[in-house]
This record gives C-alpha cells, sequence and structure tokens, in this order.
C-alpha cells in the first residue's frame, strides 16, 4: 500500500502548485482522477471570488457518530533559487530512500497517505463519517480551502481535524495566538533645509517602536508553556531627502495566549501610542485565537496513544508560530497539526521526506482513524514512551514545519 502512496505523491510534485504563482486545476486533477478511478466522493471548493482553494473527500460510515477530519496542503512554498537545488524542484524521484521535490514533506506524501485511508473506508460500515481536505490555498496564509470547508453548507461539521504536517517526533497540540495591527504615525511636513523644523513622522515612529520593545510581557503561566511574544515587523515612511515625513506606517505583530490576548494585546499598543503623545491611527489587521489541546482531548489523544502503540516517543509539542489549528480552534475545532515522516529542505532546498518512516506513519494513523470511527481505545497507555524509530540518516529539522504564520 505504501507503493500506491508514493506513486501518487510522485505525480503531485510533478505538477508544480507554488501559492499564488502556479495554476492548482493540474495537481487536483491529479487527485480527482485518482479518487473516481476508486469511487471515492469528492468535490472542488471554491471561495468568495470564485477561486479554486480546494477538494473535500468525504466518506460516509452509515451509523450515527461524529465526523472526523484528516488535512493535508497539496499547495506548496515557492521553489526559491532553483540553480541551488542538486536536483530539480519539480522531479519527483525516489533516491537512497528519499522521495525527492518541492511538496514531498509538506504535505503531498501526506495528502496521498490520507486519499489512500479515505479508499481503504469505502464501503465499510462505521460510526459517523471521514472527510480529507486537500487545500491548495494553504502556503498564501489565507487557508481558503479550510475556509471553504467550514463554510460548506453541505459539508458535516468535524469533531475534530488532523493536519498531516511532517515531522516523526512532534504531534502539535496548540499554538500562539497572534494580533496584528498598522500604526500610522503623523506630524507636521515640511522642508528638511527649513531653519525650524519638528521631529518627522519617521523619527517619532522610531520612538513609538522603542516603546513598544520595551514594553513588558508577562511571562508562561502554568497552563500555557510559551508567553506572549511583540515583534515590530515593519516600518514605512517618507521619500527622497528634502521633506520632512508626514506620516510613517509600523507593523507590529504580538503573539498572544489565553492569559494575554488580543484585548490585551490592543491595549498595551494603545498605551504605547498614548504615550508617545502623537497623533496615531491604530488599524487592527488581523486576530487568531491561541489554542492548546490536552494530551486528553481528541482528536490529539487517540493519535499519541496509537504513535506510542507504534513504538515510537512522540511528545505533546505547544508552537510559538500559529498556524491552521488557530483557525479551527476560532471555529470551537480542536486539531492537530503535525505527525508525518522526517524531512529535509521544508520550504527549502532539497526537499525530500524519508520513506523508511511511512509505514509506521501510515499504520499510526490507520488506527487513529479506525480509533476514533469505533469509538475504541484512544488514550496513551500509562508510563509508556516507547523508542523512536531510526530513519537511514539523520535529517536536518525545520524547528516547525507547519504553515506558519
Amino acid at each position: 500500500m505504501t507503493a500506491e502512496i508514493v506513486e501518487l505523491a510522485q505525480q503531485l510534485i510533478r505538477r508544480p502548485s507554488r501559492g499564488g504563482i502556479d495554476d492548482y486545476a493540474p495537481v487536483l486533477g491529479v487527485l480527482e482522477d485518482w479518487l473516481t478511478a476508486r469511487e471515492l466522493p469528492r468535490r472542488r471548493l471554491y471561495d468568495d471570488q470564485g477561486a479554486l482553494v480546494g477538494l473535500l473527500v468525504e466518506v460516509y460510515g452509515g451509523r450515527p457518530g461524529p465526523w472526523w477530519a484528516l488535512d493535508a496542503c497539496v499547495d506548496t512554498a515557492p521553489f526559491g533559487d532553483e540553480g541551488a537545488w542538486s536536483f530539480p524542484p519539480d522531479c519527483g524521484d525516489v533516491v537512497d530512500g528519499w522521495l525527492r521535490g518541492r511538496g514531498a514533506a509538506d504535505s503531498k506524501l501526506a495528502a496521498a497517505m490520507f486519499c489512500v485511508i479515505a479508499a481503504e473506508l469505502r464501503g465499510r460500515a462505521f460510526a459517523g463519517g471521514l472527510a480529507v481536505l486537500l487545500d491548495v490555498d494553504e502556503h498564501t496564509g489565507g487557508f481558503g480551502g479550510a475556509r471553504a470547508y467550514l463554510a460548506d453548507a453541505e459539508a458535516v461539521r468535524p469533531a475534530g481535524v488532523m493536519i498531516g504536517y511532517p515531522g516523526l517526533d512532534e504531534v502539535v497540540v496548540g499554538g500562539r495566538g497572534f494580533w496584528r495591527a498598522t500604526i500610522t504615525v503623523r506630524a507636521e511636513s515640511g522642508h528638511s533645509g527649513a531653519r525650524r523644523t519638528t521631529p518627522g513622522a519617521v523619527s517619532r515612529a522610531a520612538r513609538l517602536v522603542r516603546l513598544l520593545e520595551s514594553s513588558e510581557l508577562p511571562g508562561a503561566d502554568g497552563e500555557f508553556p510559551l508567553p506572549p511574544k511583540l515583534t515590530v515587523t515593519s516600518i514605512r515612511g517618507g521619500e527622497g531627502f528634502s521633506v520632512v515625513p508626514d506620516r510613517c506606517k509600523v507593523g507590529v505583530d504580538i503573539r498572544t495566549t489565553p492569559t494575554f490576548d488580543a484585548g490585551a494585546a490592543e491595549a498595551l499598543v494603545g498605551a504605547a501610542v498614548a504615550e508617545l503623545g502623537t497623533p496615531a491611527t491604530v488599524i487592527p489587521v488581523a486576530s487568531w485565537p491561541p489554542f492548546r489541546l490536552t494530551e486528553h482531548q481528541q482528536p490529539a489523544a487517540a493519535l499519541l496513544a496509537a504513535a506510542t502503540r507504534a513504538g515510537l516517543t512522540v511528545r505533546a509539542k505547544t508552537a510559538g508560530p500559529s498556524n491552521i489549528g488557530n483557525l479551527l480552534a476560532s471555529e470551537g475545532i480542536p486539531a492537530t497539526a503535525g505527525f508525518g515522516v522526517r524531512y529535509e529542505g521544508l520550504h527549502g532546498t532539497d526537499e525530500r521526506a524519508c520513506l523508511a518512516d511511512l509505514p509506521t506513519v501510515l499504520a499510526v494513523y490507520r488506527e487513529t482513524v479506525s480509533g476514533l470511527l469505533a469509538g475504541g481505545p484512544t488514550t496513551r497507555p500509562k508510563g509508556a514512551r516507547g523508542t523512536a524509530r531510526q530513519a537511514p540518516t539523520d535529517p536536518q529539522r525545520n524547528d516547525d514545519p507547519s504553515a506558519a504564520v
């Protein structure tokens, strides 16, 4: 069965689907042909502007019960400098046990695996149903496929979602939220060579940056393992040299926690603007809440339990960056964001995925899905830790494989 997964993943890699760059129809066409051949129900998803943003597969179990969802993106990061790659980014070949090419790790191999799991369930009787979301608006940060899925009146709302980001030793069960805003600082314009001028907007914005970066933030608390974090991400203003600028825009990103939420972030920025004492307008741009599942909540409990029974040592991780799990949390849907094969070059040069891990990862997801759909044992055995399986080589890992925002 892993050979079928690899073959489908190879076909997907050979259809470039860089987020915001390539046409997504070819890569989704490969999936549609594969699903049609196996008589799996699927339909395309579109956003409010009619753009294609994903493909949804739905397998009904025939009995009442909750639905669960598997989610993998089939759009990818850009290639970057193709001259720096040691193989073509869209080669999709297998060399020394590694599947190579952009999307091999994030997340076309997972997409192929989830399609195979759905095909195995077709015709079987179970409670509820399984949805497989294949998102092609993920690396843009828009998460249009997930948004369209949640807005689809025909789709059953899932009890939980498992996102197939790679990484063999962690299950991401939480992440900080964020509050983002643009602050426009204003000042009186004038000629830079005039005898008397007041500080321009850029100078005042620079003082605002110092105020923001010196703001006191709370530390981590006992319930959430990460503290909030403030970062000034941009400053734009002025033109040429002879004009004192009358406005300057500052971008600020604040990572939030349950005890320091969006309201606290907005109040902190408001206090800094008030201390600045200069006309300024704060325009919030986006906000997502933090989220965190305990190891006993579903679907985290089932996934961690299955990994432990497979002999893996897998820890539950709360990520610093935000991910699609935050979007789902804002809708009240619990999600895990990451368990898969080991990898190299994710979002970088020479991306590849370790196929030696695929049989174990497939077995873990099979058991997890079966247990959730059957309502069977889903808790990790007490005291069980297991021993991590070893791949042929030790890949260089990215700190967080999620499509972080």
